[in-house]
């Protein structure tokens, strides 16, 4: 059976979608919604249902305050009953017999988790572009598990999946960390990288959505320089994860190259902060000191630096 975890925070126009979605789904024995400090009728309308159906389990943190996704999805995992873990954000919805396929191939031994497409739905309060990428979120080839990481985005070019869309053994998400609670953005990106470091992931339905993200004004995140920054920061983590774990040093490389990138775009002329980013990372994982690619990018900055204050 299956655990769905849902951070809440002021959702109340959309939960009863979310959680009757979920309830239609025979293969679910509990749906944990983890209030994160709503302000307005979420809590109330979670208890609600759970009066109806038990399989509604009510969490909220324990000093009733806002913490963000990280911590809250985290905390609903971590109560999960289930060896196997879905997610679901509070203002989406599963499409019917969301994981019938899913649960075929996860009784292969082979197999730690299957992803799948999601669709999107523009709610009538959102008023910008409808013309927006990930009409449908999905990688779109079928790759072997082996080869994920270096095709999957944000480190390959063939797409990427969303949580909505993945089913995962809960023992593989507590081996890797959970989510990242440093970050603001980018904490699920992070994780699936390094599931796909470590476990067998396979497709699932890549061409026709699972799920459906419901886009409206409250979600839509246009804050560019947070997202800059929470990249750069992923990137510096995933690195020093993957250096700790003993992940092989080309794919290493590979986020070496992600994060030099990143680097550039949010310190480029800030060379206090960018000092304080390298070492910090080089300090969390030392032998970092012997991959040519990491030294080279300080040298080459070094070099910017220099050259952009003379002329």
């Amino acid at each position: 059976m299956i655990s769905v975890i849902t951070p809440v925070y002021n959702a109340e126009k959309y939960l009863a979608k979310n959680i009757e979605s979920v309830l239609k789904q025979k293969n679910v024995s509990e749906h944990i919604l983890i209030d994160d400090g709503s302000t307005d009728n979420s809590w109330q309308i979670i208890l609600e249902y759970s009066t109806v159906d038990k399989r509604i389990i009510p969490i909220q943190h324990p000093d009733k305050k806002n913490h963000g996704r990280s911590k809250t999805r985290n905390l609903g995992i971590r109560k999960a009953n289930n060896n196997l873990i879905a997610f679901l954000d509070a203002d989406d919805y599963y499409l019917d017999q969301r994981f019938e396929k899913d649960l075929l191939l996860l009784q292969n031994h082979d197999v730690d988790g299957v992803y799948n497409a999601i669709g999107v739905h523009f709610y009538d309060s959102y008023k910008g572009d409808k013309n927006i990428r990930h009409v449908l979120t999905t990688v779109r080839e079928r790759i072997h598990p082996k080869e994920l990481f270096e095709n999957m985005g944000p480190i390959g070019p063939k797409g990427w999946f969303s949580g909505d869309g993945l089913v995962v053994k809960k023992s593989c998400l507590l081996n890797v960390g959970l989510f990242n609670e440093k970050l603001i953005v980018a904490e699920d990106t992070e994780l699936w990288v390094k599931l796909s470091l470590k476990y067998n992931l396979v497709p699932g339905e890549l061409f026709n959505p699972v799920a459906i993200r419901g886009v409206h004004d409250n979600n839509v995140f246009n804050k560019r320089d947070v997202y800059l920054k929470a990249n750069a920061l992923m990137f510096k983590s995933l690195l020093i994860w993957g250096v700790k774990n003993k992940v092989a040093q080309n794919r290493i490389e590979l986020i070496i190259k992600k994060y030099e990138k990143h680097l550039y775009l949010v310190f480029s002329n800030q060379f206090i902060g960018f000092n304080k980013y390298w070492f910090q990372t080089l300090f969390y994982a030392p032998s970092l000191i012997f991959y040519q690619k990491f030294t080279i990018i300080y040298i080459k900055y070094i070099k910017r630096f220099i050259v952009s204050k003379i002329l």
